[in-house]
Order: C-alpha cells, then structure tokens, then sequence
C-alpha cells in the first residue's frame, strides 16, 4: 500500500510484439507478468499501461485477422475475460495498481469502445472511455466516443484518466480537478513524432493550469503486422506543476533510447502544501476566464490614433 499522500508510478514504454509466429494470449500474459514486475521491482505501487495495448492480442490470429483492422477489433473480443482475469490477478499478486492501457471492447453490432481499465490489489476494476476521437478512429468509422467522465478513488486518492487525444482539451480534464483528482493517467499511442509532441504538450498544458500530476505511457517500436500499431514513436514521461518545488521543465522522469519505464514519487500532499509559495496559482485562477468581458472577443479599433508629422 502507499505511504498516505505519496505514491511511486511507472510509466511503460511498452514495446509492442514485432512478430506474430507462435505469439498467443499465454505469450501476451507472460509478457505482462514480465513487465508489470519490473515495475513493482523498481517500489511502484502503480503502474500505466499505453493505449491499443488490447490490439497486441491480434497477433495471436492468422494474418487475415490481424493485418485488418475490423476483423482484428472483432478478434480481441475473444480475449476480453481472459484479459480481465490477468490483471486482476497481476494487480493483487504484486500487490499493484495497474492502469492496463486500453481495450477496444464491442458495445454493439459493429460499435467499439476505447476504454482504459484500473485494476486495484484488492479486487476493484474502474474504467473511463475514450472521450475525443482522432482522425484515424473516425475514419475506422465502428470506433465510437465515450459518453461519461469519472474519477477512480484510490486509498486515499483520486485519479482521472484521459486516453490520448483527450489529455489535449483542458475542459474534461478540469472537470475532473473539480471532482477531486490529483493525479491524471495518459495512456497514449501515436504514430509520429508530431502526434508524440502533440500529447505531451497536452499532458504539461494539463499538469500546470490544474496543479496536478499526469502520468503518461506510450507504445514503442514497430509492428507492420497491424494497421494500428504500424509505427510507434514517443517517451513515457511523469508531470509535475512547474514551479516552486518541481523541476523547472515539469518533467518529474522520462525514458530515453531503451528505457522501458518512467519512474517517479508522486509527493500528493505537497501539491497543496506548496501553493504558498507558488508562483502562480492556475488552478485557483481559473474562474478568472469566465468574467463576462473576457468571454467573447470583439474587433474594435484603437480608442485613438497618433499622428506624426
């Protein structure tokens, strides 16, 4: 368990199968084992996951399965309880919370959602859907966006989880602040490095105006087997506020080259305790936007004009 208001996180940069030859679910759940114990190896207590880390499954399928994109969604579904038995078994044998990246799971006939699931030690599953779609899950045109917006109490602690694209829109983010989270969970995939930039600006954006932490995992490596995880480029990385008392760029830890886990201390209590001697204050701020006079822009000329000679 966590020492009250602090917590050791880790943030995988999980590189995904290259190959498909005699990769099965006993080869995905070894790999898990492997990885989340490397974690709980370095003292964390949670552990993140990156987003798609459910479409690592469609290896196990022919390549008439995992070389298409629908037929591999349909595919995982097979995995889904198995999938859910591995981590919570994974969660309470290491005694870990695991944010377990996402799971493209069916709601309907050909409707899938990307949803990110938290495993507790002691049994307790919490998931948040995938709120913002990109332009590659519009155009799969069976990924559909989540409709609701939660946080997950944690001993003590309450976390929210924004999948990706949607740690790039302040307002659900905030929401979640108001709702009590202190921590914010990134699982993230992309595929090029200005997608990789994208998000990581978010996750500092997010980090800073909210006075929180953001805990961001990425995907590695290349798989050509799959339409989805082709390319994979991006560092997992831990945020901090940057101000007094944090790294001044807001990076708490980061991997680099080979690394295949962030680690970092999650001091929570001194989020508040420091805010003192911040100097500045964005969460407390925030309600300034919302005067009247600053809510809607007009175009309006200088009051006068200088003339000169």
């Amino acid at each position: 368990m966590p020492r009250a208001g602090r917590w050791r996180v880790a943030a995988a940069k999980y590189r995904i199968e290259p190959r498909t030859q005699g990769f099965d679910f006993k080869a995905f759940a070894r790999k898990q084992a492997e990885w989340l114990g490397e974690a709980r190896d370095a003292g964390a207590n949670w552990a993140v996951l990156p987003e798609y880390l459910s479409l690592e499954l469609a290896a196990c399928h022919p390549p008439a399965v995992h070389a298409d994109l629908q037929a591999s969604l349909e595919a995982i579904q097979l995995h889904h309880a198995d999938w859910m038995a591995l981590f919570a078994g994974l969660a309470h044998t290491l005694d870990l919370h695991v944010s377990a990246g996402t799971f493209l799971l069916k709601r309907g006939e050909d409707r899938w959602r990307n949803r990110c699931y938290h495993f507790t030690p002691d049994g307790g599953v919490a998931w948040q859907d995938k709120l913002q779609l990109t332009a590659f899950e519009r155009r799969a045109g069976t990924i559909e966006a989540g409709d609701a917006l939660s946080v997950i109490p944690l001993d003590g602690l309450r976390a929210g989880i924004a999948v990706c694209y949607d740690a790039e829109f302040p307002l659900p983010v905030r929401a979640q602040r108001e709702a009590g989270a202190r921590v914010l969970v990134v699982p993230s995939c992309t595929d090029t490095a200005a997608g990789a930039t994208r998000v990581r600006v978010g996750c500092l954006a997010r980090a800073l105006e909210n006075r929180c932490f953001v805990v961001q995992s990425v995907t590695a490596g290349e798989a050509a087997w799959s339409p989805a995880l082709d390319m994979n480029t991006g560092e997992a990385a831990i945020y901090a506020p940057m101000d007094v008392g944090w790294p001044a760029d807001g990076v708490l830890a980061a991997t680099s080259g080979g690394q295949r886990w962030a680690v970092a201390d999650l001091e929570v209590d001194a989020l508040d305790a420091g805010r003192g001697q911040a100097q500045v204050a964005n969460d407390l701020d925030w309600l300034a936007q919302g005067q009247p006079g600053l809510e809607r822009a007009s175009v309006a000329w200088p009051v006068a004009t200088l003339r000169t000679a």
